[in-house]
């Protein structure tokens, strides 16, 4: 079934005056959401903060570092605790990990407002690192994975974390976390299919009847068995050998 396929079902054709009112009553609604969302994110600036070691250790490109020094001099951090198979092959690597981490590039925005944006693996950091490369990714990446239960303190290890740091002097704070759909802060594809008439063509949405929707479970970011995300670093030859001895 291609975008064009002349037997998706498709909204009512009206004239553009009824079009423009319906979509001004569905505004108002955008902007009471919008306003929502200024309000929790000004309640989620006002949460209190718990001490976390600075010293913990993670490793990136030069060996061990601490927790300190992934902030780069940075006042704030904010970590993604990217998913790892350990010993499987890039196929196999978490889809909803590459899915997100794949629309995080330019972080010079970030660097403005003194937030340092790195990627702690789970995983060990000689094969994610392969993974980093092979995707083509370019932001700051550590291994977490000795660390893990210090960091996570009780979150669940082997799940997609988002968590925002604070540093005052050498002395580290943990402000927020969020998980499982709070990651999709980091996308923007969803936003943008959100917007377009058929949404995220998946199971559980909303939708008319006749609607397609195609996508369930793996399938909303795998394609032919890896994440989507792989398929052009393969066809510009890039290898997706993590040094596992499986292909």
């Amino acid at each position: 079934m291609t975008p064009l396929d002349n037997e998706l079902r498709v909204p009512k054709i009206v004239d553009r005056s009824t079009f423009q009112a319906e979509l001004d009553s569905l505004r108002l609604r955008e902007k009471a959401h919008t306003r929502e969302g200024d309000t929790i994110a000004a309640a989620r600036r006002r949460l209190p903060m718990v001490a976390v070691d600075g010293a913990t250790p993670v490793i990136g490109e030069g060996g061990t570092v601490t927790l300190l020094d992934a902030f780069e001099g940075r006042r704030m951090l904010l970590a993604y605790y990217f998913m790892w198979h350990t010993g499987h092959p890039a196929p196999e690597q978490c889809e909803g990990c590459t899915w997100v981490t794949s629309q995080v590039r330019e972080l010079s925005y970030l660097h403005s407002r003194d937030v340092t944006f790195a990627v702690f693996c789970q995983g060990p950091f000689a094969e994610s690192a392969r993974y980093r490369d092979f995707m083509g990714w370019e932001m700051p990446w550590y291994s977490a994975q000795g660390s893990l239960d210090t960091l996570l303190a009780g979150r669940r290890v082997g799940r997609m974390h988002i968590v925002c740091y604070l540093r005052q002097g050498s002395n580290v704070f943990e402000t927020y976390w969020t998980t499982s759909r709070g990651v999709e802060a980091m996308d923007n594809s969803y936003r943008l299919l959100d917007l377009t008439v058929y949404g995220r063509q998946e199971t559980w949405e909303d939708s008319p009847a006749g609607w397609p929707q195609r996508f369930s479970g793996e399938q909303n970011t795998r394609t032919e068995g890896r994440p989507t995300a792989q398929w052009s670093r393969l066809k510009a030859g890039h290898s997706d050998d993590l040094g596992t001895g499986k292909h």
